[in-house]
């Protein structure tokens, strides 16, 4: 299996591709997850009758559990799944990734599980969801880089030569309209929603069903791990789950291995196993949010020439019918105008700009304690002790693949999030700075979200 995993990842074209508070009613109840695992003794010590490799082992200082309700079953977790509107649902998955978290951790310990981690990164896809600054910042890109409308100019005025071309502020106002930063901000809200609720309905399903089935396994049982794994789909992502059945087998194994460097190591593997097939399944809605606010050579071409037919002067207007008739001319023998090429280059541009800045403004990740991360530079955390080396050959050949600086933190940020490859980069490591960062098994939602809301 790992050898059928490490072949695709080298066969992959990675080239082609402040805090507010929200109260809404998630669910009444006084139900605790603890009562999905009420005083069994497995989770109060090891088993002295498991063979050492395989004996029952709970971390000291694992995260206390808080009264919440049980969104870690499988029919809660299709339930929320199912949610049509997008920033309610939003508020449920953060706060089932949050459960699910916790339950994991009652065998893994303190060190963060892929799902502690998912916790934080749906939290933050939800300030997207709902649009939060996202209109008002590109609308301030826009205005303080006069890159994209000076290149308009140009093209303009090599185009039309003695045809006085629109003005400088009539090309702004088309970029303006094109680009329009309002329904771009609703475009990406569209696809992370979309995203959220995909890799949710998917992985927390076979997070919640894991725990279903293997969590009270007494002593390791191969017979339990696999009746699991046999309903994961052969093959790899997106749609295989080849990753997922490899990541679901080293953390059963890491349920029960008591030396602690060798556990911390399963988990990473684990994590990292999940990141990946969660990404390459996120990749089309991850390209699809990247390019919201892509200029549609064709759509500004038609706003042009129809502006000058309309307002423009009457050499403007000639010139308006007399590219109407080119155009027809051009598409019978496929020969592109010299206004063509010049639309076709501001797109390119403008697709290269807008991409960096939403980059920019999406990718920042926000931890517990105000921490924020920018997910384009370079990760400032440090490994910690149990990971500073690694020793796994599994986990080494896998970081292989994915981690082009191994052991180190440099060039870690993805500029382009829309890159595949970058994004694994950085993932990886990040799992590996803050595994084992206790403040990420923090409550994601304000209190207020919990409560019910008239």
């Amino acid at each position: 299996m790992q050898k059928n995993i490490s072949q695709f990842i080298r066969g992959l074209n990675f080239s082609a591709l402040p805090k507010r508070k929200i109260s809404v009613y998630l669910r009444s109840g006084k139900s605790s997850i603890s009562a999905l695992i009420p005083n069994d003794p497995l989770l109060q010590g090891g088993n002295k009758h498991v063979p050492l490799w395989c004996s029952v082992h709970s971390h000291p200082s694992s995260p206390k559990q808080s009264p919440m309700h049980p969104l870690t079953s499988v029919p809660e977790v299709d339930r929320i799944a199912s949610l049509p509107e997008p920033r309610s649902r939003n508020l449920h998955i953060t706060q089932s990734y949050y459960e699910l978290s916790l339950a994991l951790s009652q065998r893994l310990g303190s060190y963060a599980n892929w799902c502690t981690f998912a916790t934080w990164a749906s939290r933050q896809a939800g300030q997207t969801i709902r649009q939060e600054d996202m209109q008002q910042a590109l609308e301030k890109y826009l205005h303080t880089h006069p890159y994209l409308t000076q290149t308009i100019a140009d093209s303009a005025a090599s185009f039309w030569k003695k045809i006085p071309p629109p003005s400088h502020s009539s090309l702004i106002q088309f970029l303006w309209e094109i680009l329009n930063p309002k329904a771009a901000a609703v475009r990406a809200s569209d696809a992370v929603a979309r995203g959220n609720q995909k890799v949710y309905a998917e992985i927390a399903r076979e997070f919640a069903r894991f725990l279903d089935t293997c969590l009270k396994d007494q002593s390791y049982a191969p017979e339990s791990i696999q009746s699991f794994c046999s309903a994961l789909r052969p093959g790899n992502p997106p749609e295989g789950q080849a990753f997922l059945r490899q990541a679901f087998q080293h953390y059963y194994a890491a349920f029960f291995e008591t030396d602690q460097k060798l556990k911390a190591e399963l988990i990473l593997m684990a994590n990292i196993e999940v990141g990946f097939h969660e990404q390459t399944r996120l990749q089309p809605e991850i390209a699809e949010a990247m390019e919201a606010a892509v200029l549609d050579p064709k759509a500004f071409k038609t706003l042009l020439v129809n502006s000058m037919s309309s307002n423009g002067n009457w050499m403007q207007r000639l010139f308006y019918w007399g590219n109407r008739v080119f155009d027809y001319l051009r598409v019978l023998i496929g020969m592109p105008s010299p206004l063509d090429k010049a639309i076709a280059d501001l797109a390119y541009k403008s697709r290269h700009h807008i991409r960096l800045f939403l980059s920019a403004h999406f990718m920042e990740l926000g931890f517990p304690n105000g921490l924020q991360m920018p997910l384009g530079k370079d990760l400032t955390a440090h490994f910690p002790t149990q990971l500073q080396t690694i020793t796994h050959p599994a986990l080494i050949l896998l970081l292989q693949q994915i981690d082009p600086t191994p052991d180190s933190l440099k060039d870690t940020g993805a500029i382009d999030w829309a890159d595949l490859k970058d994004r694994l980069h950085f993932i990886a490591d990040l799992f590996r700075c803050f595994q084992e960062d206790r403040d990420l098994f923090a409550p994601p939602l304000d209190e207020e979200a919990l409560v019910p809301h008239e």
